[in-house]
């Protein structure tokens, strides 16, 4: 039986597809488990320098929650449901290696959500994509009110979260969603060689570029500042440090290990 969630490594990139092609990959209980589960594995691999969330096909990155199931779903399952994507998109913003949203179709409401989840988003030029939900008499419920405000502004993001409004990609870009555009035919290779750029450095210092930024946003200056410290304090014993300064002397690109 073919899994929701399909994972691919080459090399240090790990590509994670929502393989749900027939319901515009949107989000089931069973496809929120999967995805729970190689989330964690990410996590735990030393090996995986940058991931990728893709959408499977060209119509949808994911359309958000499963409607078709949330009718058949009880209260208390909805329950479970909204707590259940809340903490995968959590784990998924809490994973070490930089990420990227690749959105190659539709995104809406919780496929936003994950987008919003990851540290870049890029977009196929000619989709749609937005925070829909109070169309539908909800609110976005996996970090959509949290998130979108603290990437583009407050009064910005109520705008487009009380409207439900569908954005352009163009739109997106405007509005400080997205890290860039790029054409359908040369999407997969931008995709990769956005992530070639990242992998290039020296993993465990990307890493802990990532930790100081995230920890250090919502606190003080003071405090932020602490947080670099110890992170920077963390690369000075690695070899990949040295490596760096061998490479440097010798006028040759350095050949990073992660350790």
């Amino acid at each position: 039986m073919e899994r929701n969630i399909q994972i691919e490594q080459k090399g240090n990139l790990a590509v994670v597809t929502l393989n749900r092609i027939e319901a515009m990959n949107a989000f089931n209980y069973e496809t929120l488990r999967e995805l729970g589960e190689v989330v964690e594995s990410l996590r735990i691999n030393p090996d995986i320098r940058v991931v990728v969330f893709r959408g499977a096909g060209e119509k949808a990155f994911s359309v958000g929650a499963d409607l078709k199931e949330r009718k058949t779903l009880t209260e208390l399952q909805v329950k479970r449901n909204v707590n259940k994507i809340g903490e995968v998109f959590s784990a998924v913003e809490g994973l070490p290696q930089p990420t990227i949203a690749a959105i190659n179709g539709y995104a809406f409401g919780g496929g936003m959500e994950l987008a919003l989840s990851c540290d870049f988003r890029i977009a196929v030029e000619d989709t749609k994509m937005g925070l829909t939900e109070t169309s539908l008499a909800i609110i976005p419920g996996a970090g959509g009110t949290q998130r979108l405000p603290r990437l583009i502004g407050e009064s910005k993001a109520m705008e487009l979260i009380l409207t439900a409004k569908r954005l352009s990609s163009e739109e997106a870009y405007e509005y400080g969603l997205l890290t860039k555009i790029v054409s359908r035919s040369n999407f997969q290779s931008e995709v990769e060689e956005f992530a070639k750029q990242l992998m290039k450095n020296g993993p465990i210092a990307v890493r802990q570029a990532k930790f100081a930024i995230k920890n250090g946003m919502n606190v003080d200056l003071h405090t932020g500042l602490q947080i670099e410290r110890k992170a920077y304090e963390l690369t000075i014993p690695t070899e990949d440090r040295l490596e760096a300064l061998l490479a440097f002397s010798e006028k040759r690109k350095p050949e990073f290990k992660g350790k």
